[in-house]
């Protein structure tokens, strides 16, 4: 059950759809979620799970080189029947308001890493205790289509909180960054730069798409720019030839917090 060291691209994909879920396999995402809830209508939820296990228990899928895929739950019964399956490298629990539905899925799926989404304001009030309530969770993110529901945010301003609220919590709690929520318009890849810009602003990396088309963009808006990595590499070469605090030529301050983030930059362009 393993992960890229550095995920950007997240690809959401119905699971009653098994043929699709395979070409998204070969789609270029760092990760495939095959998604067991809101994608799949209830009278086909089910088949959705016999598919996914299926899917799972295939020596192609569970091949070490494949495409991680994750599964968004809908409930026990699709925990206990996925958990163990060797293809199976994560579970995302939707609507997750409190530790103790975190310690309850980790009780029944032993081994399996956890993503708990938070979607209403309830979540977003217990997103440390969530993010840090067991050694299994992994990561936190946003369900943004509900929270917005719940709080009545009518554009990205008034997500921009949450998103905060997550990210520090993430980070107390020794996670990885949040990966941001799906961009819900398929055709406007500006608009969806633009938001994956200020979510980058924000500290979140990476991000769930809901279209193969939407990868390039994401990818592109996660990376570092050449600037940015130009600018690092002065910073690690400064640091490397003068020890403590300094200032460069062109007046940047370098310390040790300064070559942190360098480093993680430096470290996200070679991720591949």
């Amino acid at each position: 059950m393993s992960s890229p060291a550095v995920a950007l691209t997240w690809l959401y994909v119905p699971g009653d759809r098994p043929e699709v879920v395979r070409k998204a396999l070969g789609a270029g995402a760092d990760v495939v979620i095959v998604d067991l809830e809101d994608a799949v209508a209830p009278d086909r939820k089910e088949y959705a799970r016999t598919a996914t296990a299926e899917l799972l228990s295939d020596p192609v899928t569970a091949d070490p080189m494949a495409v991680p895929v994750h599964v968004r739950v809908h409930g026990e019964d699709d925990v206990k029947a996925l958990t163990g399956l060797p293809g199976l490298s994560g579970m995302r629990l939707p609507k997750i308001t409190h530790a103790a539905s975190v310690h309850h899925v980790a009780a029944l799926a032993p081994g399996v890493p956890l993503y708990p989404l938070l979607e209403s304001a309830l979540a977003i009030e217990h997103a440390y205790s969530i993010a840090g309530a067991h050694h299994a969770v992994r990561g936190i993110a946003l369900g943004e289509a509900d929270l917005r529901a719940d709080l009545g945010v009518r554009d990205d301003a008034g997500l921009d909180w949450p998103r905060s609220r997550v990210v520090i919590a993430a980070r107390a709690a020794g996670l990885d960054p949040p990966v941001m929520s799906v961009f819900p318009d398929v055709r406007d890849l500006s608009g969806l730069r633009s938001s994956c810009a200020h979510g980058r602003d924000l500290g979140l990396l990476g991000r769930a798409a809901i279209h193969p088309r939407q990868l390039p963009v994401i990818e592109r808006a996660f990376r570092p720019t050449a600037r940015e990595v130009e600018a690092a590499e002065q910073i690690l070469e400064a640091s490397r030839t003068e020890a403590g605090a300094q200032a460069l030529p062109d007046g940047r301050f370098v310390d040790a917090a300064v070559v942190a983030t360098a480093e993680r930059t430096l470290s996200l362009a070679r991720r591949r």
